[in-house]
């Protein structure tokens, strides 16, 4: 029963606590639509792992791409997300996808979204509404077909009304909310 998940291709996700088997009814019903999900949860409790299993769950063809918004300053993270061409700047010396067009046919994880900057929060809501990209110097739009996955410690909410995240942003990113419970409330799951 504990290897049930891994057998059903939700990646390395185990468990048999009652809040884990929440979770995992939850993760399975999100799985095979089109909506992104919003996963929350403190720092440590798998939130990228269990990306990786609603992206096996899916069945989507393509990658499971991630990023880390807080890991890469903001004046790189920008190219990083949306590529770039051939001379865009200084040292862009060939056209460059994306992590976005990479996840093309598959997943696309935002992990720690809060740390956004509200520079690229306009341009990813653009691309969210529109499911196209423009890649830094170019003048074409690029269709992308991608599931989105974002992760989250952070209290978006409380974001919202410090204004530092936008509103409508996080309606769009959060079609549907999942909440990881942490190990301390999965009695019995951290010996597995």
């Amino acid at each position: 029963q504990v290897l049930r998940a891994r057998l059903e291709g939700l990646g390395n996700i185990v468990g048999t606590s009652p809040a884990f088997r929440a979770t995992m009814d939850l993760v399975r019903q999100a799985a095979p639509s089109l909506a992104t999900v919003l996963l929350l949860g403190e720092s440590g409790t798998g939130k990228e792992v269990f990306a990786q299993g609603l992206h096996a769950a899916s069945k989507r063809g393509g990658r499971f791409v991630a990023i880390n918004c807080a890991a890469i300053p903001e004046n790189l993270l920008e190219s990083e997300l949306f590529g770039y061409e051939r001379g865009a700047f200084t040292g862009a010396a060939k056209q460059t996808p994306g992590k976005i067009e990479t996840a093309h046919n598959g997943t696309l994880m935002l992990d720690e979204i809060g740390d956004l900057p509200q520079s690229l929060q306009a341009k990813l809501l653009r691309f969210l509404e529109q499911r196209t990209i423009e890649r830094l110097g170019g003048r074409s739009e690029i269709p992308v077909d991608v599931r989105v996955v974002c992760a989250t410690h952070q209290d978006l909410k409380g974001l919202i009304a410090e204004g530092r995240f936008r509103d409508d942003l996080y309606y769009r990113l959060a079609e549907i909310v999942l909440t990881i419970p942490p190990l301390r409330r999965r009695l019995g799951d951290a010996v597995l």
